[in-house]
């Protein structure tokens, strides 16, 4: 094919009806032929030269030009691309390093192989066009919904529709058993968005929360208007779900609300899930109350929750155990989902036995610890005394409000105590220098002669040593193995030290050791307090 001899305004009519099929801007598949055409030329005049090839927009001839740089003699490395300035005076006045010469040269015949690899050129510009407008479209829907209709299924990942481009629905995002067939049409929550190798790629869901949250938007407009708030949302997929709601208009209530008139609203979105059970439940910033709304059907008589632990513990009257338990965990697992709690449930008889059981542990250690009768060291517990460090060193005052203690009977009390500490520290010290404890370990500040002691049964025994550890290793947490939180145990735990206790004395330590410099430490730190004040500005 020789472009002279072709209509020169058929580029421009080929590049419309591209850009209009593809839904893409013409100028790129323009730019694409310009390439595909110097390409073809370069076969022509030589692979080495700088070929360029400008199609005017408005007329469609194209113009094919040869383009030489200004270099350096010690830099000349490409004679057909580039020349010396003295080289470079037969063409140009006062020519300078960085200038460029440009000159026309006659369009080329485009043979069949030529032609075959302009195509190939234009294709590849086209598809990559086409996924840039792809993922610009979809990038910023992530977190909504969106309808499509079902293309194929492939290895029980199902292939959507979704208009401008294809989608992923896989497997574990389908719910329960769900099937589709070619052409079904099905709501999805766009879960992610990428941008890989082989083009965008649109991830779907539909055992999200936040699906579930997105469908009470559509269907409820006081959600939609920000007057009703959907707080957080737990899901057994297919089964059951809790989903908590905060209403900011006293006059309107967010559950009724959301349930709809003879429960319409609520409906639709369980149609919309196969049957899933939903459990709609007002929210409230008191833990404790949230927690007996979030455990509902079941009746709860008491909680106690600890904060630093992040554990709540729930007491029920012996019928509702079952209730509140729920089908294999289920409603108990997804009120933990829906607090971020870990929740103990018992029994009142339960937690009636295991109370008699810490009071008389409690005692009996005041008995032995202190040499006490088991009448005074059931007044300490009662009075809510659980260890010997607070009878050591409360204030004196908090043991003369007990009956039958006077101020000698307090400092005698004390000084048991204090003595007892003494010698349970000398104990461990002496334990764990026997075990290998180095004095680097038992110096350090932080640590006491009992955590040294558990420290090196664990083979913990230098500065060194506790420097590599992990904040779980000490402080323990929790793992989730095939959808079960398994607990870890930590070294440090049965101290009560906390995650973060145990991060602040491992980054102690390594600073000592010279690991980390305490400049980049204070840097993180302003930095993420940068962070924090930013997002409570934008909030």
């Amino acid at each position: 094919m020789a472009i002279t001899s072709a209509n020169q305004l058929e580029l421009l009519q080929t590049a419309e009806a591209v850009a209009r099929e593809k839904m893409i801007d013409p100028a790129l598949v323009v730019e694409a032929m310009e390439e595909s055409l110097a390409r073809a030329a370069k076969s022509r005049y030589g692979a080495e030269m700088d070929i360029r090839v400008s199609i005017d927009r408005k007329t469609g001839k194209a113009t094919f030009t040869r383009v030489r740089t200004v270099v350096e003699d010690e830099e000349l490395e490409n004679y057909q691309a580039e020349f010396t300035v003295e080289q470079a005076k037969q063409y140009m006045e006062n020519p300078a390093v960085g200038d460029v010469f440009v000159e026309e040269v006659p369009p080329v015949e485009m043979g069949r192989i030529a032609a075959q690899s302009a195509k190939q050129v234009i294709l590849q510009k086209v598809r990559e066009a086409e996924r840039d407008r792809q993922f610009e479209e979809f990038k910023d829907r992530a977190g909504t919904i969106i309808n499509g209709v079902v293309k194929r299924e492939e290895y029980g990942n199902v292939i959507v529709d979704v208009g401008a481009g294809e989608a992923i629905l896989r497997r574990n995002e389908k719910i329960g058993r769900e099937s589709y067939r070619p052409n079904d049409r099905v709501r999805c929550y766009i879960k992610d968005v990428r941008r890989e190798v082989r083009g965008p790629q649109i991830f779907l869901s539909r055992t999200a929360p936040e699906f579930m949250a997105e469908l009470f938007k559509m269907e409820v407009p006081e959600i939609y208007d920000g007057i009703i708030e959907v707080k957080a949302v737990a899901r057994d997929p297919g089964s059951r779900a809790k989903i908590a709601v905060i209403s900011y208009d006293g006059s309107i209530d967010p559950v009724g609300a959301c349930v709809g008139m003879r429960g319409s609203r609520v409906q639709a979105v369980v149609n919309e899930l196969q049957g899933e059970k939903i459990d709609i439940i007002p929210w409230n910033e008191d833990q404790p109350t949230f927690l007996v709304n979030a455990l509902q059907p079941a009746e709860v008589s008491k909680v106690v929750l600890d904060e630093e632990a992040g554990k709540i513990e729930v007491v029920v009257p012996e019928e509702q155990l079952s209730l509140a338990i729920g089908r294999r965990g289920q409603n108990v697992r997804l009120a933990s989902q829906l607090t971020g709690l870990d929740i103990d449930i018992m029994t009142e008889e339960e937690e009636s036995a295991r109370r008699q059981k810490e009071f008389e542990a409690r005692t009996k250690l005041f008995m032995d610890s202190l040499d006490l009768d088991e009448f005074f060291a059931q007044l300490l517990v009662s009075e809510g005394f659980t260890n010997l460090e607070e009878v050591a060193y409360v204030e004196l005052d908090e043991l003369l409000v007990i009956d039958g203690v006077d101020e000698g009977t307090a400092n005698e009390l004390q000084a048991r105590a204090r003595d007892h500490l003494e010698a349970q520290a000398k104990a461990a010290l002496d334990a764990a220098r026997a075990l290998g404890a180095e004095d680097s370990l038992i110096e350090f500040e932080g640590l006491t002669p009992q955590m040294v002691e558990a420290l090196a049964k664990d083979d913990v025994k230098t500065l060194e040593d506790f420097a590599t550890c992990a904040d779980w290793e000490l402080a323990g947490g929790w793992t989730t193995v095939d959808g079960q939180r398994v607990k870890d145990d930590g070294i440090l735990e049965p101290f009560d030290v906390s995650v973060e206790e145990a991060q602040n004395l491992v980054m102690t330590a390594r600073v000592i050791l010279g690991w980390v410099d305490p400049a980049d430490l204070e840097a993180a730190a302003e930095e993420a307090e940068g962070e924090i004040s930013d997002e409570e500005a934008g909030a």
